[in-house]
């Protein structure tokens, strides 16, 4: 078995290589201390499975794993964590693997024996444990696996089946639904378009261009968001308030 470790803690992450080494029945592709970083790796080199710790800063060990869904071949996840016995019982009972630090051998060999893939309704399950949602929208660009902080965003505009992310640095294409992200981020964006959300916190105000069409200006981005005849009633209250 592939394996690739992510912890923050650079003896969290020896102290798990010694003892799949001394095992000697899986390879070690990697080990990184970033949620980022493990994307990034887990795109070239395919992991079959990842030993993911969950407290990490930045992109914590669930949002990664959210993450690892929208690669082609996801690869299998054992989570690490420090959790009270009452939140383990969570995790026992959807059957997803994890390990509790201090990791021990017979442990970590134990949860690689019944290790299986994560899917969706699991990791929804693991929200009752841990109180996150994404903080990061994960784009695979030709530089390879950006992330773009949602607090970053400016807009987000459907076109046919994809999602353009408009963002301070620019922009990135994303395969996600606007009707997805609407429902997860509901009090960050505003939908003003039935192919637009535009970020609430960025919003300038309203302007109407020279041929009578409004839309709204947003901070540090030259262009303007059409808004829809429909929504704009709705907009112009939603602004009223902020």
């Amino acid at each position: 078995m592939r394996i690739l470790i992510v912890d923050d803690e650079t003896l969290a992450r020896d102290r798990l290589r010694r003892m799949l080494e001394s095992d000697g029945r899986h390879e070690i592709i990697g080990d990184v201390g970033t949620g980022l970083e493990a994307l990034r790796i887990s795109e070239d080199l395919r992991p079959d499975l990842v030993l993911l710790d969950i407290r990490m800063p930045g992109m914590d060990g669930i949002e990664t794993a959210r993450h690892f869904l929208g690669q082609k071949d996801s690869p299998a996840v054992v989570f690490c964590t420090a959790f009270e016995e009452h939140a383990i019982k969570a995790f026992e009972l959807q059957a997803v693997g994890y390990l509790l630090k201090p990791v021990r051998k017979e442990h970590l060999i134990a949860a690689l024996d019944k290790s299986t893939r994560l899917n969706r309704l699991q990791l929804a399950s693991l929200h009752g444990v841990d109180e996150t949602r994404r903080a990061h929208i994960c784009a695979r660009t030709y530089k390879g696996v950006e992330l773009v902080n949602v607090s970053d965003i400016r807009y987000l505009r459907a076109d046919q089946k994809y999602v353009s992310v408009r963002h301070a640095g620019g922009e990135v294409i994303i395969d996600e639904t606007l009707r997805e992200l609407e429902k997860e981020f509901a009090d960050i964006f505003l939908r003003i378009h039935r192919n637009a959300l535009v970020a609430k916190h960025h919003i300038l105000g309203l302007e109407k261009s020279v041929s009578g069409q409004i839309g709204v200006r947003l901070n540090d981005i030259e262009e303007t968001v059409d808004i829809s005849r429909r929504h704009l009633p709705g907009v112009r209250k939603v602004i009223r308030r902020l």
